[in-house]
């Protein structure tokens, strides 16, 4: 009996990729009224008639809930995926929060990217970015942390290009930088820690292929 009353566990990104995620959920049938309550300062929310829980996570801190297994489940975007490199299934691209991985740089930079040259590179994302230049590109390059607005390291000379999500590109155009190679697309994906995968195996799958024909439906 034990494996049919025990809680699953779904860490989800803030903000609005959890208001999407809960969208697409009560499509099918899972809801959790609790945090619908905006005032709440609860962190962890309870479906008890589904044995359901839900708690809110920063995205980079969501594929280490799910690796460790203090979440059974995870939703979070394909660019924290690969840059926390943490140990779990992808299982399901959810379609929405959809965006490019991009180097990005102004025009003249592109001479630069094709010559194969040693260049400096400025990113949030310093694992994708070595990925991409060392293991694709066969470019050795110096990668450079940055936190804050990316765009301005070209700008200022810091760098000459960045690697950064593109969504629209309106503030690439509006400092004259532009988008040179595409890295890779992204979206929301569904991660699941592999013991769970395992022992949950039938809740799992029943959950994912509600979620992948609601998705086919719309």
């Amino acid at each position: 009996m034990e494996a049919e009353t025990r809680y699953l566990t779904f860490a989800l990104t803030k903000g609005r990729l959890a208001k999407q995620t809960l969208e697409l959920f009560e499509k099918v049938g899972i809801t959790c009224e609790e945090m619908k309550d905006t005032g709440s300062r609860k962190l962890i929310f309870v479906n008890e008639e589904l044995k359901l829980k839900f708690f809110l996570a920063k995205g980079p801190d969501v594929p280490t809930y799910v690796e460790y297994g203090a979440a059974d489940i995870g939703v979070v975007g394909r660019d924290t995926i690969m840059e926390e490199g943490r140990k779990l299934y992808e299982v399901l691209d959810l379609g929405f929060g959809r965006c490019r991985m991009c180097v990005c740089g102004p025009e003249s930079a592109r001479g630069l990217l094709k010559s194969q040259e040693r260049i400096r590179v400025a990113t949030k994302y310093p694992h994708i970015a070595k990925d991409y230049f060392y293991n694709q590109k066969n470019q050795t390059v110096e990668i450079i942390k940055l936190n804050g607005s990316i765009e301005l390291a070209p700008i200022v000379g810091l760098s000459e290009v960045i690697v950064d999500i593109v969504e629209t590109g309106s503030t690439l155009r509006e400092n004259g930088l532009v988008v040179l190679e595409e890295v890779c697309p992204l979206s929301a994906r569904v991660v699941v820690n592999p013991v769970s995968m395992r022992m949950e195996n039938e809740r799992i799958t029943q959950l994912l292929t509600k979620l992948n024909i609601c998705m086919q439906e719309e």
